[in-house]
């Protein structure tokens, strides 16, 4: 079969052309700084700096503390299993808005795939001191409430599987997310800790001043499709820790787990 020549299109957007450019470049070289993206792109700095600021926040790019820019985790992501990940977005949607509108604070919907916590949907806070939109993130699971409140809902087996660093064997590279065995112990420890309260807590473990509350939501089976997390400034977390947003979400989590009920992934 005769290979079709796929041509520039007619109407290129180039602020996007350039965004994807850098992800190639991340991709095929590893590791680039400021002054080489802009060279690359043929744009001034400031140009480049605010393309890569776009594609850390999108986790296709991760800084290090010398500056250099590093491919970030949403890179290597393949995709989630066929379509059901847009059945249970369409479905939770309203619901994660409504939240939103009730808490004051901003609610996403997160699913587990591996050792990765990727966000679908994200209903913002309009108020001025907020957590950003995550739709699109892909973050370490362990590093967010709503990872958690997923791999709380692993057997060992699974955790051992995905976590523990066998002896003998070191991590590959910082991104290795395996465990030690006096790690691991730990691991699975607070993960039972999460697992006896329903709640998945991040404090500042995947961005500083941000802090978050996750709850697994669960089809009619008790198979847990995805959590719902309800991130907010770090300076509200003990106001909402002692006050209503728990039985806010749990509530919310009702209503979506009648409306996902069956759902399979």
């Amino acid at each position: 079969m005769q290979k079709r020549v796929i041509e520039r299109p007619s109407y290129v957007i180039a602020s996007a052309d350039n965004a994807l450019r850098l992800v190639v470049l991340l991709r095929d070289v590893g590791a680039v700084r400021l002054s080489d993206a802009a060279a690359e792109l043929g744009v001034a700095n400031s140009t480049a700096h605010r393309l890569l600021a776009m594609l850390v926040y999108r986790g296709f790019a991760v800084q290090d503390e010398h500056r250099i820019y590093h491919p970030g985790p949403a890179l290597g992501a393949g995709p989630a299993r066929r379509g059901w990940t847009r059945d249970l977005t369409d479905r939770a949607r309203p619901h994660l808005e409504a939240l939103t509108a009730q808490t004051g604070e901003t609610s996403n919907l997160v699913i587990r795939v591996g050792t990765q916590a990727r966000f679908l949907y994200s209903a913002e806070s309009a108020t001025i001191l907020r957590v950003g939109d995550r739709q699109g993130q892909v973050l370490d699971a362990h590093r967010t409430a709503g990872g958690q409140a997923l791999l709380a809902e692993l057997d060992e087996a699974v955790l051992t599987q995905l976590y523990l660093l066998p002896d003998g064997q070191e991590r590959r590279d910082d991104a290795d997310p395996r465990l030690p065995t006096d790690e691991f112990a730990a691991f699975t420890a607070a993960l039972s800790t999460v697992r006896n309260s329903g709640v998945g807590i991040n404090l500042q473990l995947s961005e500083n001043g941000v802090s978050a509350f996750g709850i697994a939501i669960h089809n009619h089976r008790g198979l847990a499709l995805g959590a719902i997390t309800v991130a907010v400034p770090s300076t509200r977390y003990q106001q909402h820790a002692r006050g209503p947003l728990i039985g806010q979400m749990r509530r919310c989590v009702h209503e979506i787990e009648i409306d996902v009920a069956e759902l399979e992934p």
